[in-house]
């Protein structure tokens, strides 16, 4: 799979959350936040089904588009190319940068502690 821009990567969020939507439904949600034309939404879901990040179903007038990529692949892929390309393949550097770009709850403290002890149990 080809690495989806950042304007694809926030149309994919979308799909993953909504499970399938049509161009419209998703310019309505782009356009909350950001001033986005129709025809671009169209254009750049066009460009994603080509692609093959998307799946579109042309039964009725409007077509409907699934994701054609799972998010927790597509989210390791682009978390191993950014920790080899900006990191040095360091997931340590990777991971206190996160940390320390971010203020963590107690509770997401507590699930990343479960996590590292997870990932120590399956070490020994």
């Amino acid at each position: 799979m080809s690495k989806p821009t950042e304007a694809e990567l926030e149309i994919l969020s979308l799909l993953w959350e909504l499970k399938s939507a049509s161009v419209r439904q998703i310019h309505e949600k782009l356009a909350q936040t950001k001033e986005t034309g129709y025809t671009t939404t169209l254009k750049i879901m066009q460009i994603m089904h080509a692609k093959g990040m998307l799946d579109r179903d042309e039964q009725s007038r409007t077509h409907i588009y699934r994701p054609a990529v799972k998010q927790n692949d597509t989210q390791k892929s682009l978390i191993k190319n950014l920790m080899t390309t900006a990191f040095g393949g360091s997931s340590k550097s990777l991971v206190m940068q996160a940390l320390g770009q971010d203020n963590p709850s107690k509770e997401e403290l507590d699930e990343i502690r479960a996590f590292l002890d997870k990932l120590e149990h399956k070490q020994s």
